[in-house]
């Protein structure tokens, strides 16, 4: 829900389509927007004698470069590229950009592979320098403002709930969502922590794991302890591995009375 979906009867024309759950984005608005659009949803609901659920999404750590002078740049295969958690907003150009995620340089090491929008462009990581990590890029392409980054087998550090996350649930309990989405969970301890805080507010939603990290799916037992602490699994497979080739995908049901069925 957003900005398209408040014109005109946007909203109720997708409600009359047979959608049944809206999700509500908790990176963009502030609680007001939030808040003013869920009551439009049940209002809509009531009057088309539908059930609507609404799926509260946090936004989680932003695991992303920052922005460039000319909005986007176009890198070719072999290009040297630096990411550089001290260079300001709007200062990225052909040879460099900021980022957003500040302790990248402390997460990677030389061969790593960092995965910037979904994997469209890919870096290999050559050194390290205070701020600065060297790269060279392995798949070329445009990239441009706040794309998100994320590296080939996982290990980024950042935790799942930021200090926005949690005042966000807060919005969303008093909002009562049915679903809240945790961004970027490392393990069941980050999704049993959404559920407190959710819980600590007076909200009884179900958990979703969004499973954007590939140590999560990098063995039965890391899956098996991400579905067991949440109600609700959504994959994105292009954030974890574009090729998805060094990660096995699952299919589980979850029954509540006997857990997990492969």
């Amino acid at each position: 829900m957003g900005p398209a979906t408040d014109k005109g009867n946007n909203l109720e024309k997708i409600i009359a389509a047979g959608a049944n759950v809206v999700r509500m984005n908790f990176s963009h608005g502030t609680p007001e927007d939030h808040i003013g659009r869920a009551n439009k949803v049940r209002e809509i609901a009531k009057k088309l004698g539908k059930h609507v659920a609404i799926l509260g999404d946090l936004q989680g750590p932003k695991i992303r470069v920052s922005t460039f002078k000319e909005g986007k740049i176009f890198l070719s295969i072999g290009d040297k590229f630096i990411l550089d958690a001290d260079l300001p907003k709007g200062e990225g150009n052909q040879e460099s950009v900021g980022l957003d995620y500040k302790t990248l340089p402390q997460d990677v090491v030389p061969g790593d592979i960092l995965l910037l929008d979904d994997g469209r462009v890919q870096l290999k990581v050559l050194s390290t320098e205070g701020a600065k990590v060297f790269t060279e890029v392995t798949v070329g392409g445009p990239l441009s403002n706040n794309k998100g980054i994320n590296k080939l087998g996982g290990g980024l550090s950042a935790d799942a709930l930021t200090e926005k996350d949690k005042a966000d649930i807060i919005t969303a309990a008093r909002i009562g969502v049915d679903y809240l989405a945790v961004s970027f969970p490392r393990s069941s301890a980050d999704l049993n922590y959404a559920r407190e805080l959710a819980e600590a507010a007076g909200l009884k939603a179900k958990i979703v794991a969004k499973v954007e990290r590939a140590e999560t799916v990098a063995s039965d037992e890391a899956m098996d302890d991400i579905i067991l602490a949440s109600d609700v699994i959504m994959v994105a497979r292009e954030k974890i591995d574009p090729s998805f080739a060094s990660v096995k995908s699952r299919g589980y049901h979850r029954d509540p009375n006997d857990g997990i069925d492969d």
